[in-house]
């Protein structure tokens, strides 16, 4: 029988209180609570406690999330493969990259179905939350551009020195990849602390993530969520822009 724990916490609309994450289920891994709203003031209470929202249709509750294994690095310290750098060499002519210029579209492009699956978690009530976090300065993007067409970005939120990347795309190859090295390195220019990636895959370790332990993520966020975010919008060194991290 899974190790669920005690009955999931049902959130009323207000006020704004989360449970400890380590109350979150072991089966299904992180599962912590469901109810409350999409709204900024508890988007942010959520991901400077380590909680992030996740649910498969408008339809259904929101349901909130704290693994026991999280991923991450330190900005400035991604594994660029040969082949991602020969890439980025390649088309460094019709390539070049941006930040929050495109922020809609990249959350479009993230939530588009797959080759592998039609399913997504970016409902529109999701991207409507989190394009209200942009408009308030909390959440960013960065976008990478074949001539003036955009191939892929990646998506966030910022809370103090932690970035909480929420997801990525690419419609060619390798430029999903592209955006990370570019982000990560933006980060490291802005003495960002960590880059979470939530959950630890195969293709986020090759990139140079690692797992560790929530409750050493959470250490990470009572160091360093703390700081004052600042709210402008990003925009990118020509060096980055240009694709040379």
């Amino acid at each position: 029988m899974a190790d669920r724990g005690p009955a999931l916490p049902w959130l009323p609309a207000q006020p704004v209180a989360f449970p400890p994450p380590s109350q979150a289920w072991s089966s299904p891994d992180g599962l912590l609570a469901a109810g409350g709203a999409l709204t900024q003031p508890w988007l942010l209470a959520a991901y400077r406690q380590g909680i992030f929202p996740w649910f498969d249709d408008d339809d259904g509750p929101i349901l909130w999330w704290s693994p026991g294994v999280r991923a991450g690095l330190v900005p400035g310290t991604m594994h660029r493969s040969r082949r991602l750098r020969r890439s980025m060499r390649k088309n460094a002519e019709r390539w070049h990259a941006s930040a929050d210029q495109a922020f809609d579209a990249v959350v479009a492009g993230c939530a588009a179905p797959r080759s592998y699956s039609r399913e997504t978690w970016i409902t529109p009530n999701m991207a409507s939350a989190y394009s209200g976090l942009h408009r308030a300065g909390h959440a960013h993007s960065i976008e990478i551009w074949q001539d003036s067409t955009l191939i892929g970005g990646i998506y966030g939120v910022a809370i103090g020195q932690v970035f909480c990347g929420e997801s990525m795309f690419g419609t060619l190859s390798n430029a999903s990849k592209v955006a990370f090295c570019v982000l990560q390195a933006w980060l490291a220019v802005r003495n960002f602390a960590w880059l979470d990636v939530q959950m630890p895959t195969a293709h986020l370790e090759s990139l140079g993530a690692r797992p560790l332990p929530r409750a050493s993520f959470l250490d990470i966020l009572a160091e360093h969520a703390q700081a004052e975010t600042d709210p402008r919008p990003w925009v990118l060194p020509s060096q980055l822009a240009t694709l040379q991290p």
